[in-house]
């Protein structure tokens, strides 16, 4: 079930910027991957790098889904309007 403000969440919570941001490095990481392989002959860093950041964006992720935002909670505290 979504929740009431489902709108305002995917477009504001600083939750889904950052997990859409981690999407991004796990997309992007076989391909500067290949690349860097062609290149570099030990892509090694770059591997770490690329997973490092992933991780990084899904852990901050987890901690801005549990914050309190005032654009999106506002004083319902994500609530629907008939609990508030």
């Amino acid at each position: 079930m979504l929740v009431h403000n489902w709108r305002a969440v995917l477009r504001r919570a600083w939750s889904v910027r950052l997990m859409a941001l981690a999407l991004l490095f796990i997309v992007l990481e076989p391909v500067t991957n290949f690349v860097a392989a062609a290149w570099v002959p030990r892509n090694h860093y770059i591997q770490l790098a690329m997973s490092v950041a992933s991780g990084l964006f899904a852990a901050a992720a987890i901690v801005a889904r549990i914050v309190f935002q005032q654009q999106i909670s506002g004083e319902l505290n994500g609530k629907p309007p008939a609990e508030g």
